[in-house]
């Protein structure tokens, strides 16, 4: 087995800075009447603003200083959104410490082309995402966690190497209690190595088989089953901004990482995503929702992200946004699509889709839609507005003309019409004509008291258009009533 241990040093900082590009001084601050710094980004730090140092002192040197706690329930929903995110690349995810997921990576390896490709994937998905974390992989989860926690992105492999690469490591970065840890500094056994050194029973006796059970185990000597990481069945994640904002780039940049984020979960459960509400969320009113609705189901990532941009630049916010919360509605499945062996030159159904799809979010939903034949005899009829892409019944037998006038236009030569009137795509109706095919008997509709009574012919203009004209059977004349294309 290989394990690699993704570890988030000051997770707190990460979940505030996420949600944009760039933003000035930031701390994490302790609880408590006079609480401390417990770490800072960097603009702050560039301040002179260091971990440990009290908060009124951090802002003297920084007074536009922005603060934010430790919150132990939105860092928990954070570690489960990543381990969501990773189950796109091995089903056996699980969850280790407050800041820690590890990911059983040895049956993936041939897929993502090897360990190295792998875990490059993962450090440049997880920066999409927004976070910075030190990614290490041993042939153990106890190892992979120790070489995370010292901060050291190793890639071990093989099992026999583990007990010379551990052994420098801190007895302070296990899970063992404070206590035990200061009794044993009190020996001057501060590494693995310097354990290696005493005999085992003597500090089994002393310390407990828990404190042997846990280096065995890193090394490989003792079973190490981890719980395995259950991802929800409904995606939904929320993101807070450093300040408030306005403006479509800097809300589009920070749901750009929700939406990443979504990506993965549906990309674990081979579905794609129909339905999609981002929620901007105010400090003064309701919070203003987007809706998302695509034709097919997709989890494309940047055309996801394409048609959000559309939607946000028509809405009208009643003030600044300072959170966002985005919910998958529903899902289908999403298999592999095969590509065809020899390129036609012609857009795939995928890519009609999101042409449609675009304009949809653009234009919104009510002015773009499809046709649908309908049985009708009756041209003016046949057609009825639908959602695009769907399918009605055809009279597909039919040699039909796709463009129909609003009304049929009445064919005599009329020479005192507005020049106007006569040009433009209207053809010359006072030009001879010669008939092609027809007549098509059309008589119908004595029910809804609309009856037609005609015959349909086509017929070609001196310009050489083909035209779709009737004659009227009552003897009222003859009428153009479409175009060929």
């Amino acid at each position: 087995m290989l394990w690699a241990a993704l570890r988030f040093p000051d997770l707190s900082l990460q979940l505030h800075l996420r949600g944009a590009a760039a933003c000035g001084p930031v701390i994490v601050q302790e609880a408590g009447l006079r609480p401390r710094v417990l770490s800072c980004n960097e603009t702050a730090a560039k301040a002179g603003i260091e971990p440990g140092m009290p908060v009124s002192a951090a802002y003297a040197l920084a007074p536009r200083l922005n603060l934010c706690t430790v919150d132990p329930a939105k860092e928990a929903k954070a570690l489960a959104g990543i381990a969501s995110w990773a189950m796109q690349f091995t089903p056996t995810v699980s969850l280790a410490a407050s800041n820690e997921v590890l990911v059983e990576i040895s049956g993936c390896l041939r897929l993502f082309g090897g360990l190295r490709p792998l875990s490059g994937r993962i450090r440049a998905g997880l920066v999409e995402l927004g976070y910075r974390a030190i990614v290490a992989t041993a042939p153990t989860p106890g190892a992979a966690l120790l070489f995370a926690r010292a901060g050291i992105a190793t890639s071990i492999d093989d099992r026999h190497e583990l007990r010379r690469a551990l052994a420098p490591l801190r007895l302070a970065l296990l899970d063992q209690p404070a206590q035990t840890l200061t009794a044993l500094a009190g020996l001057g056994v501060h590494t693995i190595k310097d354990w290696l050194s005493l005999p085992r029973d003597g500090l089994a006796r002393r310390f407990g088989q828990g404190f042997l059970d846990e280096i065995d185990r890193a090394f490989g000597a003792l079973p190490d089953p981890r719980p395995p990481f259950t991802a929800p069945s409904r995606y939904s994640a929320s993101l807070e901004l450093p300040a408030p904002v306005q403006e479509t780039e800097p809300l589009l940049f920070a749901a750009k990482r929700l939406i990443l984020e979504l990506a993965g979960h549906l990309a674990m459960r081979q579905a794609g995503v129909t339905r999609l509400r981002l929620d901007l969320g105010h400090a003064h009113h309701a919070a203003t929702p987007v809706l998302l609705g695509l034709s097919a189901p997709s989890r494309d990532a940047g055309h996801l992200v394409t048609l959000l941009r559309e939607k946000l630049a028509t809405v009208e916010l009643p003030e600044a946004v300072e959170t966002l919360c985005l919910v998958a509605g529903e899902t289908r499945p999403l298999g592999s699509q095969n590509q065809a062996l020899f390129a036609d030159g012609r857009p795939s159904r995928e890519e009609r889709w999101r042409i449609i799809e675009h304009l949809r979010a653009r234009l919104g939903t009510q002015a773009v839609h499809g046709l649908d034949m309908f049985p009708d005899h009756r041209p003016e009829l046949a057609f009825r507005k639908s959602l695009p892409g769907r399918a009605g019944d055809a009279l597909c037998d039919l040699y039909r003309p796709l463009w129909l006038l609003p009304r049929p236009l009445q064919m005599r030569a009329n020479k005192s019409l507005p020049p106007q009137k006569r040009g433009g795509l209207l053809p010359k109706t006072d030009t001879p004509l010669t008939l092609l095919d027809g007549p098509e008997r059309v008589e119908t509709g004595w029910w809804d008291d609309f009856d037609v009574k005609r015959d349909y012919f086509v017929a070609r203009d001196a310009a050489g258009a083909r035209l779709w004209i009737y004659r009227n059977r009552d003897g009222s004349g003859w009428f153009l009533h479409g175009m060929f294309g």
